[in-house]
């Protein structure tokens, strides 16, 4: 099928692709604990949940010289993967999603704060890399969420016109550089409750791709 011009989804990938807010929790503690910052999952959601390492870093490593700071989140994310590795399952009803959007040749992009390492990783454990034709690492732009430009850079690799996309969010800082960006958001409630998704400018929320109103909202979007 040939890709529909000016029709895009965007999807964030940790939380939103598949549910690794735990392991990403556990990693965190395990190297910043040392340095006097223990996170439960409300302070995960607030604090560190969808920001990219080089603001963590800078918030809570910020008595360590540079190369340091950038050692302890490498550790970090060295923990995350051993932790994730054959633990990756999809969020219910997203592949299905995705068969659509091929069948019908909408474009796909993942829109994310982690590092390429990470994202590629999850892709391929998950078994749809080849589907999206871009990756958008907002550690590799000029800014990175909750900054728009994360998300306009996957509109442009999309071909893709901010008003005929959806993306799919988690996190504060996701959903406020998709809505930035101009994209209507659909919040994924893995970690984050309805009312904190909506309150960051998300247009619904939904728990998993196969809620009917997600199903709904999308076919509206993508007129199938």
């Amino acid at each position: 099928m040939l890709q529909e011009q000016g029709k895009a989804l965007l999807f964030d990938i940790d939380g939103t692709l598949a549910d690794t807010d735990p392991l990403h929790l556990a990693a965190f503690n395990r190297v910043l604990g040392p340095h006097g910052h223990v996170f439960d999952h409300a302070r995960f959601g607030k604090e560190l949940q969808g920001f990219s390492n080089a603001s963590i870093a800078e918030r809570f490593l910020s008595h360590e010289p540079a190369e340091r700071r950038v050692s302890i989140l490498g550790e970090k994310e060295r923990i995350f993967r051993e932790l994730v590795s054959g633990q990756i399952a999809p969020v219910p009803g997203l592949l299905d999603l995705l068969d659509r959007a091929d069948r019908t040749g909408v474009a796909m992009v993942a829109v994310t704060n982690a590092p390429r390492p990470n994202a590629e990783l999850l892709l391929s454990g998950l078994g749809i890399a080849h589907r999206f034709k871009a990756v958008v690492i907002g550690d590799e732009l000029a800014h990175g969420k909750p900054h728009p430009l994360p998300y306009l850079e996957g509109l442009r690799l999309a071909g893709a016109s901010a008003g005929a996309a959806l993306a799919f969010e988690d996190s504060r800082s996701g959903v406020q550089s998709a809505t930035a960006a101009g994209i209507a958001t659909i919040g994924m409630r893995t970690g984050l409750s309805h009312a904190d998704l909506v309150a960051a400018g998300a247009v619904a929320s939904a728990r998993a791709f196969d809620d009917p109103e997600l199903i709904r909202l999308v076919a509206a979007a993508m007129a199938w």
